[in-house]
């Protein structure tokens, strides 16, 4: 029978595996999406959306549509799907691979500081600066509610979730940004702050470039660590060798 694999999506390395799977004859591919997303873009292969219910609920997803792979190509931050797919794995027996992208690394000329948190990292801001651009999503925001002496721009892609700083202006946009865009951005919004998150990649990369470049100072959060029953890998070809799919 034909492999079915599950690919627990919503990133650009999920969709490139999901066209690679979905154009190999014999091999059937589902993505799942949370849902998140109100316009996510076409997807090759099954889609469905929506939570699954818990470890449980996956396992009982998983064994319902006989799945024989599953794929963890979500956000490196989605700590609680990735826990839920390792989970699901030890109850199925079904093999479970995480894709993740490497992290970024600072360089000469970078101003970094490490935060272990969001709450972590709003700690930093007031010795930093004052007019912060938050790169780190729609949610979470709570966390740096209380900087009141400090005003934001926050960029996500929906709307952020409340509550927020008093002195926020929202920024709806979706990359990839050049840097061109980003030194433009920094300069008319007089920001001296950039907040982020250790995404990783190249989509988002260039606010890094143009922080760099204007010598503003960046505060990046770590990566939550990887449940230790999963196999992770880097690229689109260590998943397909996982696969045994390699061509």
């Amino acid at each position: 029978m034909a492999p079915h694999i599950l690919v627990l999506g919503g990133t650009t390395e999920a969709r490139r595996l999901a066209a690679d799977l979905a154009g190999r004859p014999g091999v059937s591919v589902t993505t799942s999406l949370a849902g998140r997303v109100a316009r996510p873009g076409a997807l090759d292969g099954d889609v469905r959306v929506g939570g699954f219910g818990g470890a449980e609920g996956l396992a009982e997803w998983v064994r319902a549509h006989h799945v024989d792979f599953v794929v963890d190509a979500t956000h490196p931050f989605a700590e609680g799907i990735t826990a839920n797919a390792a989970r699901a794995g030890a109850l199925t027996g079904v093999p479970v691979v995480v894709l993740r992208r490497p992290g970024w690394r600072d360089g000469p000329g970078d101003r970094w500081h490490w935060a272990g948190s969001l709450t972590e990292a709003a700690g930093l801001l007031p010795g930093l600066g004052r007019r912060v651009l938050l790169t780190t999503g729609r949610l979470g925001l709570a966390a740096f509610a209380h900087l009141d002496e400090l005003e934001f721009v926050v960029r996500s892609v929906e709307p952020p979730e409340p509550p927020m700083p008093p002195h926020t202006e929202v920024l709806l946009a979706r990359g990839p940004f050049t840097e061109a865009d980003e030194v433009t951005l920094l300069r008319e919004r007089r920001i001296d702050l950039l907040v982020t998150k250790d995404s990783g990649g190249e989509a988002t990369s260039a606010k890094l470039t143009a922080a760099r470049r204007l010598g503003l100072p960046v505060v990046v959060v770590r990566r939550p660590p990887l449940p230790r029953a999963v196999a992770a890998v880097p690229d689109l070809a260590g998943v397909l060798e996982r696969l045994g799919l390699s061509r």
